[in-house]
């Protein structure tokens, strides 16, 4: 079967290995391919394989030979999912590879809110501490993380590492989900606006679904304490993005962290960019060597089962 790799680069910049993709058939790697050239280069393809390439209702009525999706990502919304079932193309997608690493790159947000540990360490790069008057100093509120209370919204297993490792912290972890879940030790809130009144940091770990699309609005921002922050590494439409930047300039709340945004790379008028006490990393949260070798390794294993007849991780 022929393979195609629409946009490979993000998965393997040059650090990993395609061989073991390769040998299971004839197989063309691209890096990236602009929406123009979807239909030229997937045409002869049975096998297709996208992280954020999107391939829409048109593009697959429009490819007869395509017989498999492999999404290169746990999230799967650039892939019509409904058309694809209708036209017999099976989809999967690579579950949990990087709840680890996401959870991490999570707490270090959390932590470069409340200990100003990079603006910190950039002061004292052009001489703030050399021309300091005492032995140390801080222009920016240090908050200490024991006892203040983390609402989870999201609870599965990215969500609740995050909620282990803040645990561990000293943190209480209170969580909501609107499926049921085991949360063993933890808290279970039945109403996001009981989760988003009680929690010092709302950190968001839920898909990008119609339900979810701006699910932290304004009013769920006004319902949060002035003293609150607000972690986002899920999905950046999740957000309200300019009610997130009302509410941090006019200091509604104390501050966001966000790997993510709802356009990206984001253009240069959202407001977030300038946004007061707001970090925003470049969705890079995921990116570890070992969270993208696991990510490779279950793609390839997904193709290898789909040809065996055996298709895992099938989402549609």
């Amino acid at each position: 079967m022929n393979i195609c790799v629409l946009d490979g680069f993000t998965l393997n910049p040059g650090d990993l290995s395609w061989d073991e993709l390769r040998r299971l058939g004839p197989c063309e790697i691209h890096d990236r391919t602009p929406s123009a050239e979807i239909m030229l280069r997937v045409a002869d393809a049975e096998i297709v394989l996208t992280n954020k390439t999107p391939l829409n209702r048109k593009t697959l009525r429009a490819l007869p030979r395509l017989k498999y999706i492999g999404v290169l990502a746990t999230g799967t919304n650039v892939v019509d999912l409904v058309a694809a079932r209708e036209l017999d193309i099976v989809v999967t997608n690579v579950p949990a590879y990087g709840a680890r690493s996401v959870a991490q790159a999570t707490i270090a947000l959390l932590l470069e809110l409340t200990n100003h540990v990079g603006h910190h360490a950039q002061r004292v790069r052009d001489g703030a501490w050399t021309q300091a008057k005492d032995w140390c100093f801080w222009d920016s509120p240090l908050v200490e993380l024991d006892g203040l209370t983390l609402g989870v919204v999201g609870f599965g297993r990215i969500g609740s590492a995050v909620a282990e490792i803040a645990q561990a912290l000293g943190m209480k972890v209170i969580a909501y989900s609107p499926t049921p879940k085991p949360m063993s030790h933890f808290m279970r809130c039945d109403t996001l606006e009981t989760l988003f009144r009680t929690s010092d940091v709302v950190t968001l770990h839920c898909p990008l679904t119609p339900q979810t699309q701006k699910l932290v609005n304004a009013e769920r921002l006004g319902w949060m304490k002035s003293s609150a922050f607000l972690l986002n590494t899920s999905r950046g439409p999740i957000v309200d993005e300019d009610a997130l930047a009302d509410a941090l300039n006019s200091g509604r709340i104390a501050g966001a962290a966000l790997d993510v945004l709802s356009t990206e790379p984001p253009p240069e008028e959202n407001r977030l960019l300038r946004a007061k006490n707001c970090i925003i990393t470049p969705h890079n949260a995921w990116g570890t060597p070992a969270a993208r070798l696991r990510l490779m390794s279950i793609a390839v294993e997904n193709v290898r089962a789909f040809i065996a007849a055996k298709p895992q991780n099938v989402v549609n």
